[in-house]
């Protein structure tokens, strides 16, 4: 006996609900695999259950390489339809999409900052919340890997620092050696000297020349004649004495 057909409306049981989006999601990312081998094609598919829990899947795990090749095409095709001529009459068509489309996005804004949230069914707070998470996660991430990055710039910094202050740590010790050298070359000079000059005899001392005493006016004539009769009076006493010895 065949399998009767399924009606195609919500389940109503919980549990049933939850049992057959189990297996249709097996079977649907079971679909999406082989038709990625058997057909080499690009295939990226999303899944949000009901209580906002994401199940994906992606031709070799890039699925971010097939959502921006999907961006571009899509973006290339609006391009195409925006440079497409209009006919006046589409104009009001056109101006209440837009505007219809502006104010779902202010309406969104206001409920991505927590206002407006009173017509929000607790499907649409919980795919809002999954949003919110998953942009605050990727916040996250972007401010650690800021944060990762100046913490390797400053490492960089303090690493070269260092390396200079050791460069400049060996040129002191360097030069310090050198002046400890310098005074120890000149206090070596200094003893050589001083013991060189204590090995020298001593210089001749110079008599000065004793010069005659000078008296002025009648002084000197007076010294003089004095002299004179010293003088005779010592030869006649050597004479006398000289006649003595020769008459014994």
């Amino acid at each position: 006996m065949g399998r009767g057909k399924v009606q195609l409306k919500r389940i109503e049981n919980k549990i049933n609900r939850q049992v057959t989006f189990s297996k249709r999601r097996a079977g649907l990312l079971k679909k999406a695999h082989e038709i990625s081998v058997l057909c080499d094609a690009e295939v990226a598919l999303i899944v949000f259950s009901h209580k906002g829990k994401l199940f994906e899947y992606s031709t070799d795990s890039c699925m971010d390489r097939i959502l921006e090749k999907y961006e571009r095409y899509s973006f290339a095709e609006r391009q195409l339809v925006a440079n497409e001529p209009q006919s006046p009459a589409n104009w009001p068509l056109e101006y209440s999409k837009l505007k219809a489309r502006i104010k779902l996005l202010q309406r969104n804004h206001r409920q991505y900052m927590g206002e407006d949230l009173e017509s929000m069914s607790q499907k649409d707070l919980q795919n809002l919340e999954q949003q919110l998470d998953t942009a605050l996660k990727n916040i996250r991430t972007r401010k650690n890997q800021l944060l990762y990055d100046s913490i390797c710039e400053l490492q960089r910094k303090e690493k070269a620092i260092q390396e200079q202050n050791n460069m400049l740590a060996k040129k002191i010790r360097e030069r310090e050696k050198e002046l400890e050298q310098q005074a120890q070359w000149e206090q070596q000079n200094h003893c050589n000297n001083a013991h060189h000059l204590q090995s020298l005899p001593p210089p001749p001392l110079l008599m000065a020349p004793q010069l005659p005493t000078l008296n002025i006016g009648g002084t000197y004539e007076e010294t003089a004649e004095a002299r004179r009769n010293e003088l005779d009076l010592t030869l006649d006493s050597l004479y006398s004495c000289h006649l003595g010895c020769f008459a014994a």
